[in-house]
Parts: C-alpha cells; structure tokens; sequence
C-alpha cells in the first residue's frame, strides 16, 4: 500500500474512532437546557420589568418548580436578580453577552468532561488508571473536553438568541 492508502485508511479509522467517541457524549441534561432557556428568555427580556416564574415556566414550558430551584441556583451564583411582591420576578444580573454556557452547564451539572482525570475544575485520578501519562482513554476525553469547552466559552446567552433568527443547517428546505 503506498503513501496515499495508508493515510487515507488512517484517516478512516480516526474518523471512526471520533463517530464513536461522539456516541458515548452524553446528552444535556434537562437542568442545563431548562437553565439556558430560562436565561434565553430573561435576555429577551432585559428592558423589560422582572419576569414572574409562572410566566417564564409557561412561556418555556419549564415545570414551575423545577424551575424555581433551577433560577435560584443561577440567582445564588449570580447571574440572576430577583425582586419579591407586585411587580416582581426575575432578571439577568449581568449582561447576555457575558454568560457563557460552560459557566452554567457547571453550575447546574459540575463537570464538563466526561472521565473525571479529564476535568479542569474537577479532577479526580481513575480509581482503575494504572497510568495516567500513558492512558489513551484520558487522552482522547481531553481532546472531547477540549473542543467541547472551544464552543462552550465562546457561547453566550447572547450568541444563542442571535442565531434564533439563523437558518438551520441541518433541515431541507424543500
């Protein structure tokens, strides 16, 4: 096999290997998503008075009290102010340009990597790694943790309601 043929055969087996790698990815967790659809709305929302809960629960089709711990979580890390009595509800604390969506997937799931040697801001050592220098597997979730956390903090509340009007690349117009 020439030059060309080993290259290109390598090239397969790594495209399959990242299929695979892409499968084991988990998916968001309905905390997370409910969160960014929560911060989606608020940031819609900033020139406006406080949204009620109820509102935003209905609005989003978020469970209200799912809801309430989700927004009290992002108020106490926060990214969030909340008014009490008429009149009141919640509002972003900070501007949508500047919430970030590795910042809340950490605050409402805790890592971003998948294996716990892989985390930067959770690390745990492989009770079953015999060696970490030399483990393919840790590499190669360094690598997922890398591109993951690429997109992840250069995406903000803001970027995701600007590409709400953007054209889905993954439909047919037909």
């Amino acid at each position: 096999m020439d030059e060309a043929g080993r290259n290109s055969g390598l090239f397969y087996a790594i495209y399959q290997f990242d299929k695979c790698l892409l499968a084991l990815l988990p998916m968001l967790s309905k905390k997370t998503k409910y969160a960014i659809k929560a911060l989606v709305a608020l940031g819609k929302n900033v020139d406006q008075p406080p949204m009620q809960i109820l509102r935003l629960a209905q609005q989003e089709m978020i469970p209200r009290k799912f809801l309430e711990q989700i927004l009290l979580d992002l108020k106490n890390a926060g990214y969030l102010y909340s008014k009490k009595g008429a009149g009141g509800g919640y509002s972003l604390n900070k501007d949508p340009r500047d919430i970030y969506l590795a910042d809340i997937l950490r605050i409402t799931d805790g890592p971003i990597a998948m294996v716990p040697c892989a985390s930067l801001k959770f690390y745990r050592k492989c009770d079953e790694c015999h060696d970490e220098r030399t483990c393919g597997i840790r590499k190669s979730f360094i690598d997922v943790r890398d591109a993951t956390l690429n997109v992840l903090t250069h995406t903000s509340v803001a970027d995701v309601i600007a590409r709400e009007n953007e054209p889905d690349p993954n439909t047919l117009d037909i």
